[in-house]
């Protein structure tokens, strides 16, 4: 939801091919105005597994995306758009320029696409675009002529730089170089890592070989300023015998810490199937991760489940062998795999917008198109605890957690059911004197018929007790 009133705004939809841009006057409306940035340290995500003391017939459970009935959102319908394969999407939501922006993977497999390149080139035998598209809308998608990468005697595409294998690209605001407010991260190889940037995500810099990233590479690469550390953290792979998910950290993006390996498969599933990749943001006061897991061993499909970290180092996944996002039936656009975003999921018109490139084939062969797709959350709707038995209702207790609101807020899902909260051990707040929350809510105050404000808690090291019936708890926020 936008605080901010009408503003002049720089247009990400501009004039001529290089895509000048022009000002133009955007009505910012409560609830009109997406959101990228989901961190806030108050924020309690209930699948925190740390959050708990006591969990009595509940269960957690994952949040269910909807699809968008238009999916695929765009096709492969440009000459240089020879195979987007695994497409790899880069998403931001620019606040200063009003719009969507995407960059995504293009292969060039076949030779004579190779050959249309000014001048050729290829890495593993193949050519390597990085094609960029805009909207306003998030589900209406332009790609403009930019006249920046020359493809068969002309540079009326949309391609902004090339031979640049399985990119992370971001917008930095934290960066005071505005020549480096967008960043990119990319391999040419196992252990050849390379950056670039950017004043405008466009036109980018000559690149550069970062120190410390041996042996990483060979998946989506991605990076993101960690507002806790106040350092960049990468997510990206080590490969021994099957991919490994690892993470490195670093001060200015060119000097990295030794990466370390925070996730992989189980045991029990084996290289079968592999920790493909995974894309991780920040949200709430936690991170989480869109993690591919591809079947290498089975039918070498793709799937996109949800992992969680406290610290970027630990990692977990949440419901393993069930994905976040589920593959469509046989033969549909998305029913061979599934590769979710880089960057944080955008809420727009209340719903958290997750966009994936979903392939109709399996992970085999360079020749193939995975295109751009849009899964849709309800705010902080990942994961949430629900009750076991219809008819008994779930409870669940805090830690001990310091009172640091003014007031206790839930996001949770409670319409034909009900919710309550409890303060334990304190008069006034008990079970019996809380409101009944008896419908869907998203950041919601709880209060007590008895007046007591929780305001008056601040500071207070204090318990909660939630209790459940027909209802489901994704987030709180008020305590620390």
């Amino acid at each position: 939801m936008s605080i901010f009133p009408s503003i002049l705004r720089r247009s990400c939809f501009g004039l001529g091919a290089l895509g000048l841009s022009v000002l133009v006057l955007v009505s910012s409306l409560p609830g009109d105005e997406p959101i990228a940035d989901h961190w806030n340290p108050a924020k309690h995500l209930a699948l925190d597994s740390r959050l708990w003391d006591q969990k009595d017939h509940v269960r957690l459970t994952l949040g269910k995306v909807e699809k968008d009935p238009r999916n695929p959102l765009f096709t492969a319908d440009k000459p240089w758009e020879n195979a987007l394969n695994n497409l790899y999407p880069n998403i931001v939501y620019d606040r200063e320029e009003g719009c969507f922006k995407l960059w995504y993977k293009c292969v060039l497999a076949d030779k004579e696409a190779v050959a249309k390149l000014n001048p050729p080139a290829t890495i593993h035998d193949v050519g390597w675009l990085l094609l960029y598209a805009r909207s306003r809308d998030g589900v209406h998608w332009e790609k403009p002529s930019l006249g920046l990468i020359g493809f068969d005697g002309s540079t009326q595409n949309n391609a902004v730089c090339r031979d640049c294998p399985n990119v992370g690209v971001g917008k930095d605001i934290h960066d005071p170089d505005p020549a480096r407010r967008y960043k990119m991260i990319y391999d040419v190889g196992r252990g050849k890592m390379r950056v670039r940037f950017s004043a405008d995500g466009l036109r980018w810099s000559d690149p550069l070989e970062p120190k410390g990233l041996e042996q990483s590479g060979d998946t989506h690469n991605n990076a993101f300023w960690d507002p806790a550390s106040k350092k960049y953290i990468l997510i990206t792979r080590l490969y021994q015998g099957e991919r490994l998910v690892t993470r490195s950290q670093s001060q200015d993006f060119l000097h990295w810490e030794k990466p370390l390996l925070v996730l992989r498969s189980t045991p029990e599933e084996g290289p079968a199937h592999q920790t493909y990749c995974m894309t991780a943001f920040p949200y709430g006061n936690i991170y989480l991760g869109f993690l591919m897991m591809y079947h290498a061993g089975t039918d070498r499909t793709v799937d996109c489940e949800l992992a969680w970290s406290p610290d970027t180092m630990r990692w977990e996944r949440l419901a393993p062998g069930t994905p976040l996002i589920p593959r469509g039936p046989a033969e549909s656009y998305d029913a061979g795999c599934i590769y979710a975003q880089a960057g944080p999921p955008i809420l727009h018109q209340d719903r958290l917008c997750i966009y994936y490139g979903g392939s109709r084939e399996v992970h085999r062969g360079w020749k193939r198109h995975c295109l751009l797709c849009l899964a849709r959350l309800r705010l902080d709707g990942f994961a949430a605890y629900e009750p076991i038995q219809a008819d008994r209702p779930g409870v669940l207790v805090t830690k001990p957690m310091v009172a640091s609101d003014d007031e206790l807020c839930i996001s949770a899902d409670a319409a034909g059911g009900q919710l309550r909260v409890e303060v334990l051990d304190t008069p006034g707040y008990g079970l019996a004197d809380c409101t009944p929350i008896r419908k869907d809510v998203s950041g919601f105050p709880v209060e007590w018929q008895t007046g007591k404000k929780f305001a008056d808690l601040r500071g207070k090291t204090i318990r909660l007790k939630f209790e459940l019936r027909g209802s489901k708890l994704y987030a709180f926020t008020g305590v620390k």
